[in-house]
């Protein structure tokens, strides 16, 4: 990291700035940031955000291999978890249906998959929406023509 000084110089024919790049150590760095969110916890800035008081609410990866962590929240954080997850649920509700020997147990499993397969459609629908949005078609002629 850098810190950007100058200094004035004269001369005869008028002032000459000359500018050079000091190197801030990671301490300096550290030290700085420390006093920065000291003071703005000393200003009350922390107060009103949501969840203050409150414990975090971690989340449990441990059933998640730990080369597949970052893989596997980056998909959560675009929305893909949910689909993959309905996805089971209906191969899973699928499987129970074929094994079922009893019409009642068959036609309640049927309805729960008939919910799961709608709450699917609901979910790709809203990706379609989503992908075709203003927004999206803007940056994606953006990413066009760097490309060009």
């Amino acid at each position: 990291m850098f810190r950007k000084s100058t200094h004035s110089f004269k001369k005869k024919w008028g002032k000459l700035v000359v500018t050079y790049r000091k190197r801030v150590s990671a301490v300096d760095f550290f030290r700085l940031t420390d006093e920065k969110i000291r003071k703005a916890y000393e200003d009350g800035e922390f107060e009103n955000l949501p969840g203050y008081g409150k414990p975090l609410e971690l989340e449990d990866l441990s059933h998640v291999p730990p080369e597949m962590r970052m893989a596997y929240k980056m998909m959560k954080n675009a929305g893909m978890m949910e689909e993959q997850q309905v996805r089971t649920e209906i191969e899973y509700l699928e499987e129970l249906i074929e094994g079922e020997h009893s019409d009642v147990e068959e036609v309640r499993l049927t309805a729960r998959l008939n919910e799961k397969q709608l709450r699917l459609r609901q979910i790709i629908q809203k990706k379609k929406k989503e992908a075709n949005s203003a927004v999206f078609k803007d940056y994606q002629s953006q990413v066009m023509k760097k490309f060009e």
